[in-house]
């Protein structure tokens, strides 16, 4: 009985994870602000205000990311740091895929929509985003 209840647990957490397609990656540019970052232990780390917002720009699976600042006028600071993107399609599993020239690391996309986007790290980090609204907006 044990087995089969652990079955079913197991079997529900994954029937939870999102499946992607292609289509599903237009979803990936643009602005991205940090919302909250989950930790391996379930602990939570909540952002208030971030100085900084991640911009990607995919196409065809390549691209970059960089960090941008946001104005009060709605504008963004920028500078020519970026970070190499190339996103991988498995079974329906999407990975993001950095390099730069001093490192190389991938994260695993759990959930991407329109509005939110839950990357999780290889220490297990779960990085919780959402679209930045401008400070005119807010």
């Amino acid at each position: 009985m044990k087995k089969v209840m652990l079955f079913l647990v197991f079997g529900a957490l994954l029937s939870c994870k999102q499946s992607f397609v292609e289509a599903d990656l237009q979803h990936l540019n643009g602005y991205w602000e940090i919302e909250k970052v989950v930790l391996p232990d379930g602990d939570k780390k909540e952002y208030k205000v971030n100085e900084t917002i991640d911009f990607f720009k995919i196409d065809q699976n390549k691209g970059f990311r960089k960090k941008v600042m946001p104005q009060i006028d709605g504008t963004y600071l920028t500078n020519n740091i970026q970070e190499t993107v190339k996103v991988d399609l498995i079974d329906g599993t999407a990975s993001i895929h950095y390099s730069t020239s001093y490192a190389q690391w991938n994260e695993e996309i759990i959930e991407l929509s329109k509005d939110k986007l839950v990357i999780k790290n290889q220490q297990d980090l779960e990085y919780h985003y959402k679209r930045p609204i401008k400070f005119s907006e807010k």
